[in-house]
Formats: C-alpha cells, sequence, structure tokens
C-alpha cells in the first residue's frame, strides 16, 4: 500500500514537472555522463558487467525521454580513453555490449519513425573492428535522418579531440589546402568529431550521474565555447529516472532566465546612461543660450 501510494505520488510529481518544463524553452543540446554502473553494482555485491547492463537500459528510457520532450541533440559518453585502463575483461564486455545497442538501434522501427540520426564520435581506430562495422551500419542507415541526433562518444577525450582536429588543419595549411588567415573557431569545429562529417554542436546542458561533480574532459570545445549549464546529481546512471533528467532541465531553464533578466538589467542601465547624456547635452546647450536672452537676442 505504501509503495503504492509513493509511486502515485511520484507520477504526480513528474507529470507536473514536465508540465513545467515544457512550458519554457528546451535545451537543443543535452550531453549526458553516464557515471556510476560500477558502483551500483558493487553495492549490491553484483558483477560489474551487471551494473553495465542495468545502466545500458536507462540508456534506451532516457533517448526516448529526450525525443519526448524536444531535445534535437543527445551525446551520450559510453566509454572514455581513459577506460582503456580498466581490465580486458570489462573492457570487451563494454565493447560487447555497445555493440549489442547499435544492432538494436538498427533493427528497431522507432529508429526510422523518430528520424534519429545515430553516430559515433572518439578514435574509432581503438576499436575492435566488428563494433566498427556496426557502427558503420547504423551511421550508414539513419545519415538522412534530421530529426533527432544521437552522439555516442566511444573511445573519446576531449583534449584527443582537440588535438587531432589541430593536426587535420595543420597538414591542410602545409599543404596549401588552408592559409594561416582560414583558420577560426568554425574551421577549428568542423574538423572535431566526427570528422569528416557535421561536427558536434555546442552543448546547452551537461548532466552527470553518480554524484562526481566534474566534466571528465567531456566535449570541451562544445561546452566552453557556449557556458552551458550543468547539473550533477547522487543518483548512479541505473538509478537515473525521468524526473531527474526534467530537474536538469529545469536548471538550464532557471540559468538561461537569470542570463535573460541580467541582459535586461544592462540593458536598462545603457539606455538611462545614454538618457542621462542627453540631458546633460541639452542642459549645457541651455546653459549657453540663457546669457544671450539675457542681451535681448532671440
Amino acid at each position: 500500500m505504501k509503495n503504492r501510494a509513493f509511486g502515485m505520488f511520484y507520477q504526480k510529481y513528474e507529470q507536473m514537472l514536465e508540465k513545467e518544463i515544457l512550458s519554457s524553452e528546451i535545451p537543443d543540446h543535452i550531453a549526458v555522463i553516464m557515471d556510476g554502473n560500477r558502483r551500483y553494482a558493487g553495492q549490491l555485491g553484483k558483477a560489474r558487467s551487471f551494473g553495465h547492463a542495468m545502466g545500458a537500459e536507462v540508456t534506451e528510457r532516457v533517448i526516448e525521454w529526450c525525443y519526448e520532450i524536444g531535445v534535437k541533440q543527445l551525446t551520450l559518453y559510453a566509454l572514455s580513453t581513459e577506460n582503456f585502463h580498466r581490465s580486458e575483461e570489462e573492457v570487451d564486455g563494454l565493447f560487447n555490449l555497445i555493440n549489442e545497442k547499435f544492432l538494436k538501434l538498427y533493427s528497431d522501427k522507432r529508429t526510422y519513425e523518430k528520424e534519429m540520426q545515430v553516430r559515433a564520435i572518439g578514435d574509432r581506430a581503438r576499436l575492435p573492428a566488428f563494433l566498427n562495422e556496426s557502427i558503420e551500419k547504423i551511421e550508414k542507415a539513419t545519415e538522412h535522418h534530421k530529426k533527432f541526433n544521437l552522439n555516442v562518444a566511444i573511445a573519446y577525450g576531449g583534449r584527443q579531440d582537440i588535438m587531432q582536429a589541430v593536426r587535420d588543419i595543420a597538414v591542410c595549411v602545409s599543404s596549401g589546402k588552408l592559409s594561416l588567415e582560414d583558420v577560426d573557431e568554425n574551421l577549428i569545429s568542423k574538423h572535431l568529431y566526427p570528422a569528416p562529417g557535421v561536427s558536434v554542436p555546442n552543448v546547452d546542458l551537461i548532466v552527470r550521474t553518480g554524484g562526481d561533480e566534474r566534466v571528465s574532459n567531456f566535449l570541451p570545445w562544445q561546452a566552453n565555447g557556449s557556458e552551458c549549464a550543468t547539473y550533477f546529481c547522487a543518483p548512479f546512471w541505473p538509478e537515473f529516472r525521468k524526473i531527474d533528467l526534467l530537474r536538469s532541465i529545469r536548471i538550464y531553464q532557471a540559468r538561461k532566465d537569470e542570463k535573460k533578466r541580467e541582459h535586461s538589467y544592462r540593458v536598462s542601465k545603457v539606455i538611462n546612461f545614454l538618457r542621462v547624456g542627453k540631458c546633460g547635452e541639452k542642459s549645457e546647450e541651455l546653459g549657453q543660450l540663457l546669457p544671450i536672452k539675457k542681451q535681448g537676442v532671440s
């Protein structure tokens, strides 16, 4: 009875929260650091593979939630370059799990009904051949979809991403394809993962689960350039709920509103300053005219 009452309360709260966030601006691009799978498994006395499997199920739900509420771009941090320091057994297990999910997306009719474009970003040279084959398969099948974009970061590191972009540009400059004057922010963005191809756009909101308050070398160019909002929450990734996602969007909206108020305040100060300046000029003109009027000149 108690669990049923709590379930009803949770459902009402989720509906209220969703209605609230849908009345304001939804972030175009959300990036998620899915942290805590191993710790979740550990607290239950389970193998790490169990935590990763449970996390993968939550990932599928988060994709659905983001699509439903109108997010245009979702980037998921599935495997970082630092994760390669883990045991061979765990890394191989992650490769197999990610491969399974890509194949599921490929065969799922909802991928095509949603017009979901799926892409992988990262150093593909570090991935096994079977995983690269699945990535190429899903990318080719969804390359013309434009309604919803899913980017999966695998073997990804933010500094590495910028470094490979700089190297590509240096080669183009040395070969004469580009001049130094051509190098700007837009050009660097175009050479970031996935290159070649349309680059991952600026991030509006970064969400991290598991309690840590850091962004772990994730999309530094896209995140820092846009001064995106960040939301750190305590639940491990397998415990992540829709209300956690909705709360993160509410944080984004609150930040957006605060920036708008700050901008309006600054604009009003400038307008007031200009008004005072004009009044000052008129007073000065008036002061110059008064002596002339006293002399009888009109």
